[in-house]
């Protein structure tokens, strides 16, 4: 059942699903656009396609806070507030580790594999890699056994492929669950490691509205996986 937080003619903020795309998937699972269009067909009585607009993207097996655009005007207005920083990404995330600081930033540069679906921390000056950056801050790290989990909180200051993944990853505190960035969850790893979804979920989104332009924010806790052991 989809969970909305808010909608109207303009809008629709909703929680994504984990494990369900966040753009049409073009085969036969589910996806949130077609989730939506589906919701917005039992309400309307028109018999065109209702239009649904993609403004951000959160990768298959991430859940949180999402925006779409019911009219392509607020979509070209959310689309600009995303390119021009003036959307606000925020996320909590697990992390295999402790951080050296409670507070801090990363600023790396990324390149995309396409053929692996993957990316990477490379220098500067490589053809084809993106500035990425992101701040962080500690919300608590826990033991249990020989295993060591903080939970962070991250802002997004860029949205690059798998940005939060790669990051964590490439500075020794990869997130716990996921299956490309973390070597304890790779197929590789063996069927022994506890296998679980990835621990990261966009807990919070703050926008202007794109017609009234008054302020929204919306935001979620995760209760779920991993998260749930620091409750």
């Amino acid at each position: 059942m989809l969970q909305i937080f808010f909608e109207d003619e303009q809008i629709i903020v909703v929680e994504k699903t984990v494990g369900i795309e966040s753009q049409s998937s073009h085969s036969f699972e589910p996806d949130m656009v077609s989730e939506i269009k589906k919701h917005i067909n039992k309400l309307s009585t028109a018999k065109c396609e209702p239009y649904v607009g993609v403004i951000h993207r959160l990768d298959k097996p991430v859940g949180g806070v999402m925006v779409y655009a019911k009219t392509q005007k607020a979509a070209a207005a959310l689309s600009k507030q995303v390119s021009e920083g003036k959307m606000t990404k925020k996320y909590q995330a697990v992390i295999c580790g402790k951080l050296v600081d409670n507070v801090g930033n990363y600023v790396d540069y990324l390149l995309k594999d396409s053929k692996s679906n993957t990316s990477k921390i490379v220098d500067k000056g490589i053809n084809g890699a993106k500035e990425a950056k992101l701040n962080y801050k500690v919300i608590r790290t826990i033991q249990e056994g020989e295993e060591v989990l903080s939970l962070v909180e991250i802002e997004l200051l860029t949205g690059r492929h798998h940005q939060i993944r790669v990051q964590m990853s490439g500075h020794g505190t990869p997130l716990w669950g996921d299956n490309k960035y973390n070597l304890q969850f790779t197929p590789a790893a063996g069927a022994g490691r506890k296998r679980g979804s990835i621990a990261l979920c966009s807990c919070y989104l703050a926008f202007s509205h794109p017609v009234t332009g008054r302020k929204m924010s919306f935001q979620m806790k995760p209760e779920y996986s991993v998260f749930a052991k620091f409750q």
